[in-house]
């Protein structure tokens, strides 16, 4: 569940890293994509894997007795804008960047 819960990463972090997408993290900066919510941003507050979604601060609904309610929101319709990085992380992003560095199909030695 944890790997079908990705987002995409931000241009400027896909061409840090070299990684198009990741699991999503409790603590990451995100930005919705699709949706009514499309267009806001804000830090991920819960990863729901059990409901397949994400809670996002910010993105809340008043319930008639005027309580807030989080917005369960899918992973798929957001885009990752920072990271909340540790060692983990890291490691993850510097394995990803390998595995698509060496399985690049065509380059010139290919042809």
């Amino acid at each position: 569940r944890r790997k079908l819960m990705s987002c995409h990463l931000s241009a400027d972090l896909k061409k840090k890293y070299d990684v198009r997408s990741i699991p999503v993290r409790k603590g990451d900066q995100v930005k919705i994509m699709r949706g009514t919510y499309k267009g806001r941003e804000g830090k991920v507050q819960t990863v729901y894997r059990r409901r397949w979604c994400i809670h996002i601060e910010k993105i809340v609904r008043e319930k008639g007795n005027g309580q807030q309610h989080q917005i369960p929101i899918h992973p798929s319709n957001c885009m990752i804008s920072t990271l909340k990085l540790d060692k983990d992380r890291k490691a993850l992003l510097e394995r990803k960047k390998r595995v698509a560095k060496s399985s690049k199909k065509h380059t010139m030695e290919n042809m």
